[in-house]
């Protein structure tokens, strides 16, 4: 990647969130049947559903019809294989770059006078805008090192509940659309956190390599990981960062009791019976698991600094896609039990 890929990574990026979220937009808004809002909405409606609200019916016809196109509820668990990998690897990409080239993330007490003297008989404003450049990009490499962190954390977090808590039914099934989707989402995902230092990163690596082929392991330098050095930068970032990471854990922590309401539900892991949740956030919303979701991804949006317009267009992706996906399966609700509460919303309590 040249150096100027950084912007066109965030544009393509921002493309295709934007390409991902007009459909549902569009599905969402009250457009005439005639222009095609109803087959618009149906058709995104299928895409999306899963688990209980595509489960096959009793008519062999029926069933026939509504198993086309779709896979084993179960291939969840490939979404967060394919985040873990994607997400370990630009994380360790990107925390290498940072680690031996933008390491100390501040100068050292040692070194002020040594610019002082620099500063001396020359242009101070000069010097002193180009070392504020150099901190600030400082900065948005160990942010994005931050992020990442936070990304890999919920990625690895999501893995495991999938194996461990929740017990998904044999005839649980998902549109492959939205199988696709998430394969999509959960790559997309972890380059939009990155893509503001990623093909830097990249280039730097790419030289590394050049370097080590051409001179060969004898003449290369050993590479030597000190700790405090790795930790001193993540620990010297913002408020924006640790507001960030308080918000990421707030929602994670209520998305982890949420999932596990969700996965004690079904304690036969054969059974197609399903009960009303309750307990936590479900005392307020039908999908109290998409709520948290969002909160764990505005907490990220919070820890990136909001400078980067790809992350915005993932949050708003989140948002878009979580609300259709939480109305849908509100409603599957109050078709299903007729002692529903009335009281919940879908998602975001006195708004959805």
């Amino acid at each position: 990647m040249e150096k100027g890929d950084g912007p066109a990574l965030q544009l393509l990026l921002c493309l295709a969130w934007l390409a991902a979220t007009l459909p549902i937009l569009a599905a969402a808004l009250p457009i005439p049947a005639a222009a095609g809002g109803r087959l618009l909405h149906s058709l995104l409606s299928a895409f999306s559903s899963r688990g209980k609200t595509v489960r096959p019916s009793s008519s062999s016809s029926s069933s026939s019809s509504k198993a086309k196109f779709t896979v084993p509820q179960k291939y969840f668990l490939h979404f967060y294989v394919v985040g873990v990998a994607v997400t370990t690897s630009l994380l360790l990409a990107i925390c290498f770059y940072a680690y031996m080239k933008m390491t100390p993330l501040l100068p050292e007490p040692s070194s002020y006078s040594t610019i002082a003297s620099h500063l001396i008989g020359s242009n101070s404003f000069s010097f002193g805008s180009v070392l504020s450049r150099t901190m600030e990009h400082k900065y948005r490499v160990w942010r994005t090192v931050f992020v990442l962190l936070l990304m890999e954390i919920q990625v690895l977090r999501r893995l495991y509940e999938t194996e461990n808590v929740f017990h998904y039914s044999p005839s649980a099934r998902m549109h492959i659309v939205g199988y696709l989707t998430g394969l999509f989402y959960y790559t997309a995902a972890p380059l939009s956190l990155a893509s503001s230092c990623l093909p830097e990163a990249i280039d730097f690596i790419r030289g590394q390599i050049v370097e080590f082929i051409v001179k060969g392991r004898a003449r290369m330098p050993d590479l030597v990981i000190d700790s405090p050095s790795l930790l001193k930068p993540l620990l010297k970032l913002g408020w924006c960062q640790w507001i960030g990471a308080i918000v990421f854990i707030w929602g994670s922590l209520h998305q982890i009791r949420c999932h596990a309401i969700l996965g004690s539900l079904r304690e036969n892991k054969d059974s197609d019976e399903y009960v009303i949740p309750c307990g936590d956030w479900f005392s307020r919303v039908s999908c109290p698991h998409y709520l948290a979701e969002l909160v764990i991804y505005l907490g990220m949006l919070i820890a990136s600094g909001g400078s980067d317009i790809s992350v915005w267009f993932l949050f708003i992706f989140v948002i878009t896609n979580l609300s259709f996906a939480a109305v849908q399966t509100h409603r599957w609700y109050l078709q299903k039990f007729e002692d529903y509460p009335r009281s919940r919303y879908a998602i975001i309590p006195f708004v959805l």
